[in-house]
Parts: structure tokens; C-alpha cells; sequence
């Protein structure tokens, strides 16, 4: 890792999180390449998914990938002061009274309802323009978007329609993930309904795992997330994705422990023969979950270490966890590190050992750690 944006220098963070903007790119090409003819964007809501939107969104341009999608206003913004040209959607729609905001900072707010569609209408009025946005009608998730009854009612009202320049036309799958699930069809047809009545406008559907239930749901643009981070698209299949987030905790102390002896808050790990265990640094402060303390789990919780994979014992507390090192052939010894996510110990694997998603492992990432950036991907042709 070749580059550091953290004001906690490596040798004073208990955990260090390594994030491989090489990888981003890669996986970000992989989306694009099995996207057809569809442009391929970027969800990077949440602070890019908690990795850093700044370095994330530079690392995507750099790709090639030109249209970006946050949740909040703000959210735009800051990617605006990253990447003043991109095409730039806020997917919770228009917030009341923010239009002049939006326009400001050239953000598309993906409308939601009538009443954010005339709200728009009449600040574009006052601009003097007709202002981008995206129309988001609801196909089955029952989320945010225009009901069909409601998107009828758009359509209607020509005064509001007219008044709009619409960049897209888009939905959201609620089951993309789950390859046979009836959802995924019905959706597909009910958004074919929706854009046979706005002709001529680009459309998107497909998330991460959209992406691949084939060409029927990719239309104009795909919008991955989780997938550009390194979350597994095609969960009955292996992770075609390279892994993006390496957080590793720093060995602070290792003990003996006897056999019966406990480790940890709440006696609930007890050592069944003499061990060695090692304390790590990193605990839920830091965004490693207390699910996944000793215990919690049908599969044992566990960090890589010295070439094997090593049991979490005890409960995860603020700012530690204990791992067991009975087994290790070599000796480990206070500054190593052990990997808690990465390469080894896969995202989606650990969200599966926390009872979570890879969503929520990712974005609850902590702030006190180090943060660590790779070099770009050198083989980029973009």
C-alpha cells in the first residue's frame, strides 16, 4: 500500500484498513464487461460504501465510469468537489425546499413523486431552465418511487411532464440476489410497462446482482455497489470479484491461558487445554461486530494469522477481541497483524459468521484505524 489519506499513522492505529483502488477498477471493468451495450455506473452512496468517496470516486473515473449514484444530497456535493464533470443521481429524491441545492452542485434527483416532480418543475421555472432529473418508479419493492397509479398520474399532468428533462428512467430489484425468485421476472415486466410509456429515455434496472439475470434487465445503465467493493453478485456461485478492503488488527499482547481458565467479558469462552492466545486491537469501535464474538455463530468466527486460520474466542469488546494461537506453528508476537476481512477471510463470509450482510460489515467500518490506499491499476486503458 502505497498511499495513506488517515491522520493515524499505521504505528499508532490497534487496526489498519487497506483499501486496493486497483482492485475497485478491476472489479468496476468486470461489471462493465457483462453489462452488454449498457453504460456501467457506480453506486457510492454511504461514503462509498464506507472505503472514502473521494479516493473511490477519482479511482472510477479513472476506470472510465461516468455516472455516479449517492443517497444524499450532501453526498453529492462532496463527490462534486471530487469529479465536477460526472453525471451525478441523488436516489432519496428531491428534499423539500433543497432544489436550489440540487442545482447548485448540478445534482439529478431521482423524483419519487408528484410532488417532487412540480417542485422541481416550478424551481426550474425560476432558474430559467428545465432542470435534469431521473423519474424512480416503484415495480415491486415498495420503497421509494412513483406507484404505477401515481406514475399514470405523471404522465397525465403534461404541464409537469413537460417541464422536466429527464435523463432516466429508473427502478430498483428487491430480490436481484436470488436468481429464481418470481419477483425478478415480475419486476422486469413491469418495468418494461413503465418505459414503453416515456419512449426515447434512457432506463435502468439492474443492480450488482441484475447484472447478471441477463440482457432483459440491463437496459441503458447498470448501477453496481456492493460488487465494485468486493461483495460476492452471484451469491449461489463463487465471488467473481477481486477483494478491495484488507482490515487487519495489531497483536498488542499474547498469554498463556491454563486449561478451564475464561477469556474475556462474561466468562464465555473457556479454554478446554492450556493455550496460547493473542489480544488483538481492533474491536466493535473500530466496526468489527460484537456478532462476531465466540459463540454467536452456527460457523466459528475466525482471523487469518501466520498462514492458518485462527478462532475468535471470547466476546468482541469496544476496542479488542482475543484469537486463538494454539495451533500456529510459528511464533506470533505483539505488533503482528492479523487479517480480520480480506483475501482470506472474505467479506460476504464474514457478514454470513455476524448473521449481516456484506453491506453492513463494510459500511460500519470504524474511523480510528488507519486507512491505507494502493496504487491505481496499471493496466487501465480508460
Amino acid at each position: 500500500m502505497d498511499q495513506t489519506l488517515s491522520a493515524t499513522p499505521k504505528d499508532l492505529a490497534g487496526a489498519v484498513l487497506s483499501i486496493d483502488l486497483g482492485a475497485i477498477q478491476k472489479n468496476w471493468r468486470y461489471l462493465a464487461s457483462h453489462a452488454g451495450s449498457a453504460e456501467c455506473g457506480a453506486a457510492v452512496k454511504g461514503n462509498a460504501y464506507g472505503l472514502g468517496v473521494e479516493p473511490v470516486g477519482r479511482a472510477l473515473w479513472d476506470a472510465g465510469c461516468r455516472s455516479y449514484f449517492v443517497a444524499r444530497p450532501k453526498e453529492g456535493e462532496e463527490l462534486r468537489g471530487v469529479l465536477p464533470e460526472a453525471t451525478i443521481y441523488v436516489l432519496d429524491g428531491l428534499f423539500p425546499g433543497q432544489a436550489e441545492f440540487y442545482a447548485q452542485n448540478n445534482l439529478l434527483p431521482a423524483l419519487i413523486s408528484i410532488e417532487e416532480a412540480r417542485e422541481w418543475v416550478a424551481f426550474g421555472r425560476v432558474y430559467g431552465r428545465k432542470l435534469p432529473c431521473a423519474i424512480h418508479v416503484d415495480t415491486g419493492i415498495n420503497r421509494l418511487g412513483f406507484s404505477m397509479d401515481e406514475y399514470a398520474a405523471l404522465l397525465a399532468d403534461r404541464a409537469t411532464l413537460d417541464g422536466l428533462s429527464v435523463s432516466l428512467l429508473m427502478s430498483h430489484m428487491a430480490c436481484a440476489d436470488e436468481p429464481g425468485h418470481p419477483l425478478n421476472a415480475k419486476q422486469r415486466d413491469a418495468f418494461k410497462a413503465v418505459r414503453a410509456k416515456l419512449p426515447g429515455v434512457p432506463a435502468s434496472l439492474a443492480n450488482s446482482a441484475g447484472i447478471f439475470l441477463g440482457k432483459d434487465y440491463a437496459h441503458d445503465l447498470v448501477r453496481p455497489g456492493i460488487a465494485i467493493y468486493g461483495g460476492n453478485p452471484t451469491p449461489a456461485l463463487s465471488n467473481p470479484m477481486h477483494a478491495v478492503a484488507l482490515l487487519e488488527g495489531t497483536i498488542l499482547q499474547t498469554r498463556d491461558v491454563a486449561a478451564n481458565e475464561t477469556v474475556g467479558y462474561s466468562a464465555t469462552w473457556k479454554a478446554a487445554r492450556k493455550s496460547r492466545v493473542a489480544v488483538l486491537g481492533a474491536g466493535y469501535k473500530d466496526g468489527v461486530p460484537r456478532s462476531l464474538s465466540s459463540g454467536n455463530s452456527n460457523n466459528p468466527p475466525q482471523v487469518f494469522l501466520g498462514g492458518k486460520r485462527c478462532p475468535i474466542i471470547g466476546r468482541v469488546s469496544m476496542d479488542m477481541m482475543a484469537i486463538d494461537v494454539t495451533d500456529l506453528t510459528q511464533a506470533v508476537k505483539r505488533g503482528d497483524r492479523a487479517e480480520i476481512l480480506g483475501p482470506n477471510i472474505l467479506i460476504d463470509e464474514a457478514a454470513n459468521w455476524a448473521g449481516t450482510i456484506s453491506y453492513e460489515l463494510l459500511t460500519r467500518l470504524g474511523s480510528r484505524y488507519a486507512r491505507l490506499y494502493s496504487e491505481l491499476d496499471s493496466g487501465l486503458q480508460a
